[in-house]
């Protein structure tokens, strides 16, 4: 089975973000809230694929997955950089600034209905140390493309390493 790891090469922003219903009787907040980012990854996935055309300038989004709990999701995204993600995030001119002035508006009807949360980290230039092994990779790999292992090091010690320099 061939071992791979992540192409990628560049600065990295890592970000989580999830929605927890703690009162699914609440409908309305609770249908707002899990409505949003479906309409997000699809403006951010259609900026992608114009950028990758040459017909539009990347906002940095590189590509996302989600999970699915029994009352929560999470949504692993990944960016060129931190400051891409907050650039999204206050341009009036997206989906997102609106959905979270109207999410926001609307929860204040009942602020214990749901929980939206988010996690941002900041991986330096080669910092991130990846091995996918099957038919096909998942997580960055699967956004970024792939190397074989061995141009990097067969462990993952030797992986950080190579990447930081």
């Amino acid at each position: 089975m061939d071992r791979v790891t992540h192409a990628y090469d560049g600065p990295l922003a890592v970000f989580l973000i999830g929605l927890r219903v703690h009162k699914p009787w609440k409908r309305r907040i609770v249908q707002q809230a899990g409505a949003a980012m479906p309409r997000m990854i699809a403006e951010l996935e259609a900026n992608k694929a114009a950028a990758e055309r040459g017909e539009a300038e990347s906002l940095g989004y590189l590509g996302s997955r989600s999970t699915v709990h029994l009352m929560a999701t999470t949504m692993i995204q990944w960016w060129r950089s931190v400051d891409d993600i907050y650039a999204y995030a206050n341009a009036a001119g997206h989906e997102h600034r609106p959905a979270w002035l109207e999410f926001y508006q609307l929860a204040k009807a009942d602020p214990t209905a749901v929980t939206i949360w988010h996690e941002t980290y900041a991986v330096q230039p080669h910092g991130a140390e990846s091995i996918y092994s099957g038919p096909r990779p998942l997580g960055l790999a699967d956004v970024a493309g792939t190397v074989p292992v061995g141009r990097r090091g067969e462990s993952a010690r030797e992986r950080i390493r190579s990447r930081l320099g």
